[in-house]
């Protein structure tokens, strides 16, 4: 290695070298000025509403968008239980006769709820609340639940179920996303960055690269998601924050390994700048870039939620690069070596002090067992992969209730469960049935002909929440000896509203509708609660089996395009794609055996495969680069060695670095983040330690030169 230049800058230049990066800071900081107080307003622009992110042709988001013409109005129906332990007495039944007219008067609530209906053994009661869904529902709710032990009989207990119940507890558990999570991940990546670095100042300069980037995303996104461009949920906001403060402070790591090392090779800070710009800019470009195709390739999900965590994340990737590509390198630029203070890299023009590679310690190691024990070390971590990956079968990965989606308590889960002791499952949360009038009686003779099916009401402007009757003889009157109510007609349509007799989250409902779907044909339109989990459970079958197989292959051009190789690119997807199989099996095992939970959305497959694939490839991408470098000097086996020991450490901290912040994701009480974050964690940490450590370097030193085929520069 030659040693740098000592000569130092002219005066003009010198100003110049020290006013760029003061300017690129003071442009950052105006960004988190500007930004840090969206931090406070992401619940003005974000939506659980699990309609809100189905295919525009889904048959539920066509009904939803039709209710309005039938209900007067966008509502969630909310369904209040109150039990007692013995029959209710008169006094107590008179009394729950005042509470509808008591809840009318909260605000959020759309008109007048329903009469109490008593149930059949006399020991409870509910009542049909109708929610603005253009409201703050799960205030709406609170105000309820707190409304209601108040207004009771004593000696009876209240809940608030039904969707409106779900979407509360929902709203409710994301809720600890712009605090706890954020606090969390933090606190995680500040732990390790202490120990990775042993230095107090450089940690704090890392994190602040990273939180700048959030500010900026956060902000871009607000506005994406006020626009009405992309809708913005919960969990998409909870993965935005986790990813973006995950994957600058990887690049950050990388940067900084590469400033560290320029600063032993050059006397002046501005030389080593250039010198790790020029060594972390392709690098850091690729590994964003591919995380970023990965993440659009979700533009081509049925889903609207997978549609939109696409781009948004991917926003969220372009600062990450822009931050550790400008504003890391501007404040390390200005501390200079006083950023690793107490252990500050000297400067050593010797070829000797300047080599990178380390003479001692694991990483000195690794390389020469991994060349003496090639051949074993490959094939023991294939059989090792291959065996965990065994465990894919007894994933489930076919759907869950949504009851099941809110970790810990779920007053509406209890209510449901509750509900469905005294009442039909369906209570509350019918299947709603659009059909011509004229095919209105025979629409309501298929449905009570189908089982699971335990009555069936038609919408009118004297029974707007289906309150009519309709039997295999026609509509009944609401009050026995009145004439029966007029149906209400929109463009030629009605809505029935058909109660199941399972509850409306169970796989035996989702069966009903399918077989009611099955039943009616092209005749009517199916939707409801029940009918939404069916359509997103298709609709994330249909994204996986498509978007799965054309990240790979945007990969694996741009690893070809980075690498100007063939075959190590196949090499490290391969790999990739068999650490995201054993990642898929062990957390099966995990899932069903450890933590005993009720199965899996059909997305979560997906969404790990796209972050475990695009950041795997991302510390082979830093492995490879710098194993191609040395290569194109030293030759294909000594560069895969020299690659290995220079980059080994650095990758391994990036890799527990971003396992641990998104494990934070576990703190969040949903299922759904809570596999997701196992998963990724997991499979970042045997892609970092198993993969890119050993199997890949391996390979590497099996196949020599006829890795980088058809290249002719690197020789054996």
């Amino acid at each position: 290695m030659t040693s740098a230049r000592t000569t130092g800058p002219g005066p003009g230049t010198r100003t110049l070298r020290i006013v760029l990066p003061a300017v690129l800071v003071l442009v950052w900081l105006a960004v988190g000025g500007i930004g840090g107080p969206y931090f406070g307003r992401i619940a003005e622009v974000s939506s659980n509403e699990p309609t809100a992110y189905l295919p525009t042709s889904a048959q539920a988001t066509r009904v939803q968008e039709r209710l309005p013409q039938f209900l007067g109005g966008d509502t969630i129906p909310a369904v209040v239980l109150v039990t007692a332990g013995s029959p209710l007495t008169d006094a107590q039944k008179t009394q729950l006769a005042t509470v509808p007219k008591a809840l009318a008067g909260i605000q959020g609530v759309s008109g007048q709820p329903s009469p109490p209906i008593v149930s059949q053994d006399g020991t409870a009661a509910q009542l049909f609340v109708p929610v603005k869904a253009s409201a703050a529902v799960a205030d709406t709710v609170a105000a309820m639940r707190s409304a209601l032990p108040g207004l009771v009989p004593s000696g009876t207990t209240a809940y608030v179920t039904g969707p409106a119940g779900f979407t509360g507890d929902l709203v409710t558990a994301f809720g600890g996303i712009d605090g706890i999570l954020l606090l969390v991940a933090v606190a995680a990546v500040l732990v390790i960055l202490v120990v990775v670095y042993r230095s107090p100042l450089l940690p704090l300069v890392v994190l602040l690269t990273s939180t700048f980037a959030l500010t900026a995303a956060l902000f871009t996104v607000w506005w994406i998601a006020k626009a009405g461009v992309f809708p913005l949920s919960g969990q998409t906001q909870g993965i935005l924050f986790i990813l973006v403060i995950g994957a600058a402070t990887d690049y950050s790591l990388l940067y900084v390994s590469r400033y560290r090392e320029a600063l032993r090779a050059h006397q002046h800070r501005w030389d080593a700048t250039r010198a790790a710009l020029r060594g972390s800019f392709e690098p850091i470009l690729a590994s964003g870039g591919t995380v970023i195709a990965g993440l659009l390739m979700l533009l081509l999900s049925d889903l609207q939620s997978n549609r939109a965590l696409g781009p948004i994340a991917a926003v969220g990737i372009v600062f990450a690069m822009l931050a550790a590509l400008t504003l890391l390198p501007s404040l390390l630029l200005l501390l200079g070596r006083a950023a690793f203070w107490p252990r500050r890299p000297r400067y050593a023009p010797d070829a000797a002090g300047a080599d990178p590679v380390p003479t001692r310690g694991l990483w000195a190691r690794v390389p020469r067992f991994v060349v003496r024990r090639a051949r074993p070390v490959w094939v023991v971590g294939v059989v090792v992969l291959l065996a965990a990956s065994a465990g894919v079968l007894q994933l489930r990965a076919s759907g869950v209730p949504s009851s099941d989606l809110v970790l810990g308590h779920s007053e509406a889960r209890t209510g449901q469960q509750e509900l469905a002791q005294h009442f039909p499952g369906g209570s509350g949360s019918p299947v709603q049935v659009i059909v011509a009038a004229d095919r209105l009686q025979q629409t309501a003779t298929t449905l009570l002909g189908t089982a699971g099916v335990q009555g069936v009401a038609v919408v009118s402007a004297a029974s707007p929440s289906g309150e009519a009757p309709v039997t295999a003889e026609g509509v009944q009157p609401v009050i026995p000896g009145t004439p029966a109510p007029a149906p209400t007609v929109a463009n030629g349509d009605v809505l029935l509203q058909a109660t199941l007799t399972d509850a409306p989250d169970s796989a035996a409902a989702e069966h009903t509708v399918r077989e009611l779907r099955t039943a009616l044909g092209s005749s009517a339109l199916v939707g409801g609660a029940t009918a939404t989990a069916v359509d997103s459970d298709d609709a994330s079958v249909h994204d996986r089996n498509l978007i799965i197989p054309l990240v790979l292959v945007v990969i694996l051009v741009i690893l070809v395009l980075l690498l100007r190789a063939v075959v190590a690119p196949l090499l490290l997807v391969g790999t990739v794609v068999l650490s995201f199989g054993a990642t898929l099996g062990v957390s099966a095992l995990v899932f069903n055996h450890v933590l005993n939970l009720p199965g899996a959305d059909p997305a979560v497959p997906l969404f790990g495969f796209v972050f475990l694939v695009a950041l795997g490839i991302d510390y082979n991408i830093f492995l490879m680069t710098r194993v191609r470098e040395e290569a194109l000097h030293a030759g294909a086996r000594t560069g895969m060695t020299r690659g290995l020991a220079i980059t080994g450490g650095v990758i391994t901290s990036a890799g527990v670095v971003l396992a641990a912040t998104f494990a934070a994701l576990a703190v969040i009480p949903i299922l759904f983040l809570l596999q997701l974050a196992f998963i990724v964690a997991f499979g970042v940490l045997l892609d970092t330690v198993l993969v890119r450590s050993l199997l890949v370097p391996a390979l590497g030193q099996e196949l020599g030169r006829s890795m980088w085929w058809p290249s002719r520069r690197i020789t054996a």
